[in-house]
């Protein structure tokens, strides 16, 4: 049994003052909910300031990327070891907005997997189509790509911790949301790539999560598919209220 992942993307916002006052408002909203792994991913100087907020809470802190060396003349970049200091366990990489804004590739997002398991932090590894993409007909061709170069060199047992979350581009903050059908499609597909590199047991045991326009009025549709095991949520995850009620999807 999967345990479900809900993890909130907040992207650039919230302040040190504005992300404690939103772990203030959801904490208690979540008390007592263990059958849901929850995370939330501030931006990187907000880090410091969440773990006494979360503790005794269940709520995971994650990163929002991660460079792939420990040290060194890297102006801007963070690495593992520095969110580790910071209180983080996780860590979203290969977000489509990395992809599509900073140049993350295939290769780079592959480093940087290597680079937060080898720092022992969780990784969520984001991949997803573009409407283009999906247009063509080429949504299984990007995805066993993204899968396959993402997870290039890693063992059955170095993979085991890996999150993915798969994210349509063209439902990222566009209100748009694939259907449970499209959505349950893409997560079997991606399950099957992951059983032809590391076996059907690895496939049979990792996360796979939806992003993109995920919303309480949507997610226990998409919750109730077989291959669909928690959501990567970006607006909705901004708002104590409505953020809760997508971890309390199966109540």
């Amino acid at each position: 049994m999967r345990k479900p992942v809900i993890a909130g993307n907040w992207k650039l916002y919230k302040t040190k003052d504005e992300a404690l006052a939103l772990i203030e408002e959801l904490a208690p909203l979540v008390t007592g909910v263990d059958s849901v792994e929850i995370v939330v991913a501030p931006v990187f100087t907000v880090l410091p300031a969440l773990p006494a907020a979360l503790a005794g809470t269940g709520i995971n802190l994650a990163a929002q990327d991660v460079f792939w060396e420990e040290e060194g003349a890297y102006t801007g970049e963070v690495s593992p070891r520095m969110l580790l200091d910071a209180g983080a366990s996780h860590v979203i990489i290969g977000h489509s907005e990395r992809r599509q804004y900073f140049g993350e590739t295939d290769t780079t997002v592959n480093k940087k997997i290597k680079a937060a398991l080898k720092g022992a932090l969780v990784p969520i590894f984001c991949i997803g189509e573009t409407l283009e993409e999906r247009e063509a007909g080429n949504t299984f061709k990007v995805l066993e790509r993204q899968v396959k170069g993402g997870l290039e060199g890693l063992s059955e047992t170095q993979f085991a911790p890996v999150i993915i979350a798969y994210e349509p581009v063209w439902a990222i903050g566009t209100g748009k949301v694939a259907t449970d059908d499209q959505a349950q499609e893409a997560h079997a597909f991606i399950r099957g790539v992951v059983a032809q590199l590391l076996g059907k047991d690895a496939a049979d045991k990792v996360r796979i999560l939806y992003g993109g326009s995920v919303k309480p009025e949507n997610v226990k549709g998409l919750m109730g598919r077989p291959d669909i095991d928690g959501a990567l949520v970006g607006g909705a995850s901004l708002k104590g209220a409505s953020f809760a009620s997508i971890v309390r999807f199966g109540e």
